[in-house]
């Protein structure tokens, strides 16, 4: 079995034998409509999908179709439709938005598409196509007049379509703003350009076009310039047209399992493994089955056929590129705060709990959002951050509330990752201080030092809790700290414990199965938090107490007891769900913001 990571050549991974997970029989669904716009956060396949549409559709590869599409669902009940069209096909990731002349570069693009479209389809074309070097909108008129001599129309397929947009909403230089701007407002460049296209469907010349990207935010922009397109990123029945189930992804662990000579117990490691961390994707209130982001489970199987075992880093590097998504997010009044309480969310999760308290809630998910609402400092509100993280995978939708509002959460551990690292940032914005933190936590699952991590924690966490106004703070903010500096899906699978029904979820940290070769332990650690305004202390009173003096507190021994007692419950569910733990246990009561103390239990 071969692994297509990085390939969206369709017909290359069907000849050459790579693995596909059939998605032929969306075909029927995508010809309900003429004109779509298809959302799907980047690495999520979408290129693969428009090479597959290119291969069922083309009208050069008729005589090919059995050998294509002949394994596939699709061959058993093909559309009237397939084989009928010429493919004009542009990828506006090639257009580098960092050129001086944009302009120019879009323009280039297209005529070199169109090139390659008159080479193609040489012998189908009945009539010359006149390239226009400095305007491709008269290359495009050309080719339609062209193509008005056959019977064949022309599906026009877009790929990346709000490329140009990246640059501007990651913040970047001020000018950059502005050659957007030029290129979508008035008689820009790109708006100009779907004028073309729009006009071009009135005589069913373009008779459909299908656009990828990655949100809403350029089709928004060109408003009236392309008006036509049916938005189907919401569909329920497309919920899973790209990416993996869990069925799919069972079949080939189990088939990798059998190859390496590995055991029932090793397969049910690994799919475990890949749910915890790349699972829990929807992209429909109504879809009810969550897709795997396709291109990290490849990135898991590849290595683990590969080499019989896990890949060491479970986040792919090709996706570690969403931090700056996050970065663009934290500079945004409000959104720093934000990103903390997705955090705390992330660890709250738990069967018991109102959901509405700890998944983000929105009256709707925006569908249309422009430039100028991601650059104004006055627009970006709670439902417009919530809109952005869905859109780049970094938040998913979970359901509606009791009252009728639309949740959201994080969908799985990686991108847990990518939010505590930008948290981290936030809160020790000084590199040697988070490698001190890191360090300090290195010290507990080693050595069984908590000592360390707890004054960091106090020394620097605590100092920049009370001089930030974070209000919103509680005993979360306290796990949220200690959980940046303990985070490690290298060594450890950071438990969320759904099992064991508690009140709160503790930090839990259990080995891998991969690592447990290394001399580290499994961390159980339960948080306990006691407001200042309980025990009648200012912030600087406190500070001041001995350690005694601090475990002498009622209100702290009671905290202590309460923790001492959920960490032998949970500890007890934890010997039952893994096998051969080296659990070590800890009580951690905090003081407000000001001081910690902390037991093994």
């Amino acid at each position: 079995m071969k692994f297509p990571y990085g390939i969206c050549d369709f017909k290359k991974i069907i000849t050459k034998g790579y693995y596909y997970c059939d998605r032929s029989e969306h075909i029927p669904l995508l010809e309900r409509d003429a004109f779509q716009l298809f959302l799907r956060p980047r690495r999520f396949g979408k290129s693969l999908l428009l090479s597959m549409l290119t291969n069922y559709y083309d009208i050069a590869r008729k005589d090919q179709f059995q050998k294509i599409f002949g394994s596939l669902k699709i061959a058993a009940n093909p559309t009237p439709l397939h084989n009928s069209y010429f493919i004009l096909q542009w990828d506006f990731s090639c257009v580098d938005p960092s050129e001086k002349d944009i302009k120019r570069a879009l323009h280039d693009h297209i005529n070199a598409r169109i090139e390659n479209f008159i080479s193609y389809y040489e012998n189908l074309l009945k009539k010359r196509v006149k390239i226009s070097p400095n305007n491709a909108l008269n290359s495009i008129q050309s080719l339609i007049t062209a193509v008005q001599k056959n019977q064949y129309p022309i599906y026009l397929l877009i790929d990346e379509y709000d490329n140009f947009a990246n640059e501007v909403m990651m913040g970047i230089r001020h000018e950059r703003q502005e050659i957007y701007e030029a290129l979508v407002y008035e008689e820009g460049a790109l708006k100009t350009l779907f004028k073309t296209i729009k006009f071009s469907t009135k005589e069913s010349l373009f008779d459909r076009i299908l656009i990828t990207g990655v949100s809403p935010v350029v089709m928004s922009d060109l408003t009236s310039g392309y008006n036509i397109g049916e938005s189907i990123y919401f569909e329920p029945d497309l919920n899973d047209l790209c990416g993996f189930n869990e069925q799919e992804i069972k079949i080939i662990i189990n088939k990798i399992t059998e190859e390496c000579s590995l055991n029932i117990q090793d397969a049910d490691h690994a799919i475990e493994l890949m749910r915890t961390y790349y699972d829990g994707y929807l992209f429909s209130l109504d879809a009810d089955t969550p897709v795997y982001n396709p291109t990290m489970a490849l990135y898991f199987l590849k290595a683990f056929q590969r080499h019989c075992k896990y890949p060491r880093k479970m986040l792919d590097a090709n996706l570690a590129t969403d931090e700056a998504k996050l970065r663009y997010i934290s500079q945004i009044p409000g959104g720093s705060e934000m990103l903390l309480k997705l955090v705390k969310a992330t660890e709250q999760i738990d069967q018991t709990l109102d959901h509405e308290n700890y998944i983000v809630t929105v009256a709707d998910i925006e569908d249309s959002f422009g430039i100028q609402k991601m650059i104004s400092d006055h627009s970006q509100d709670n439902k417009f951050m919530t809109s952005f993280l869905y859109y780049f995978g970094i938040l998913t939708i979970e359901g509606l509330t009791s009252k009728g509002k639309v949740q959201l959460r994080v969908p799985n551990l990686v991108m847990v990752e990518l939010y505590i690292k930008r948290i981290r940032e936030i809160l020790l914005p000084v590199p040697i201080d988070r490698d001190n933190g890191i360090a300090a936590a290195e010290q507990l699952y080693e050595k069984g030092n908590m000592k360390l991590l707890c004054q960091f924690v106090e020394e620097k966490y605590f100092n920049v809790f009370r001089n930030r106004d974070y209000r919103w703070a509680n005993e979360l903010t306290v796990k949220t700290a200690f959980l940046t500096l303990l985070y490690n899906d290298i060594l450890y699978i950071m438990d969320s414990e759904k099992e064991s029904k508690r009140a709160y979820t503790d930090l839990t940290m259990i080995i891998r199965p991969d690592m447990r070769r290394f001399t580290i332990a499994d961390i159980l650690i339960e948080f306990k938090y006691v407001k200042l305004k309980d025990v009648q202390l200012s912030g600087k009173e406190a500070r001041k107490l001995s350690q005694e003096e601090l475990k002498g507190l009622k209100k702290m021994q009671t905290a202590m007891q309460e923790a001492e007692k959920q960490i032998y419950d949970y500890s007890k569910v934890l010997k039952q769900k893994y096998k051969n733990l080296r659990l070590r246990s800890y009580a951690v009561v905090a003081l407000g913001f000001e001081r910690l103390w902390w037991e093994e239990i």
